[in-house]
């Protein structure tokens, strides 16, 4: 018998993962003539600002115990990029043309969605018990290539086109002025941390690839 949480779960992961392929949809046709990466924001822009902003839950979750999962990773992940693609992307109205339409956007989206599809949807069928070993596989080796693309060309480079915006327009100037900085001397401290806290979730997943994979090749040579 399914319990209320697990009948949680499989709906919260679900949903995420319907979302994520859907987001993913709107991206393939911007691959291909007459469209362009360009449009990448502006067809799935929304929807992954809601996906992204909806997965706070994901942080309760660990806190509550409802996962294993480490809370300040959960928050550190989700804090990295709600950050990214609410504070910068979605909030400065001039990177609607500079920064919107870049391919690093595209590149991020476009790694973001398949390797969402791919977590949520593992989650998911781990829910039930009933997920196949090729997806288990997948999900612990697909990261390896989408995470650095998503972080180098996408996240980081994104937030650093967009730093001349920032500075001239004082963003946030009322909340950091509390604290006696700019947004923009914020953000460059980000993205010179960005790799050093990405490699800390980055080397977590391959330690869970290490030990997932393990039990799968342990079940088969079992079976």
């Amino acid at each position: 018998m399914v319990r209320p949480s697990q009948l949680y779960l499989l709906s919260y992961n679900s949903v995420q993962a319907l979302g994520w392929f859907v987001a993913l949809l709107r991206l393939l046709p911007c691959i291909v003539p007459p469209s362009s990466v360009h449009s990448s924001y502006a067809v799935a822009g929304d929807l992954v600002c809601l996906l992204q902003a909806s997965a706070i839950l994901e942080t309760v979750h660990a806190a509550v115990g409802l996962v294993h999962t480490a809370p300040l990773l959960a928050f550190l992940q989700w804090g990295g990029r709600t950050h990214f693609v609410l504070a910068v992307v979605r909030q400065i109205p001039e990177c609607q043309m500079q920064v919107q339409s870049s391919p690093s956007v595209f590149i991020t989206i476009m790694a973001w969605s398949i390797s969402e599809v791919i977590r949520y949807s593992h989650y998911a069928l781990t829910t039930l018990k009933v997920c196949p070993a090729w997806l288990t596989y997948l999900r612990y080796t697909a990261f390896i290539p989408l995470y650095p693309i998503g972080v180098g060309p996408g996240e980081m480079w994104t937030m650093y086109q967009a730093l001349p915006f920032v500075k001239e327009r004082d963003l946030y100037s009322g909340f950091f002025g509390m604290f006696s900085i700019s947004y923009h001397s914020f953000l460059v401290a980000v993205l010179a941390i960005y790799p050093f806290l990405w490699m800390k979730l980055y080397l977590h997943v391959f330690k869970q690839r290490k030990s997932k994979l393990g039990k799968v090749g342990g079940a088969k040579k079992q079976a």
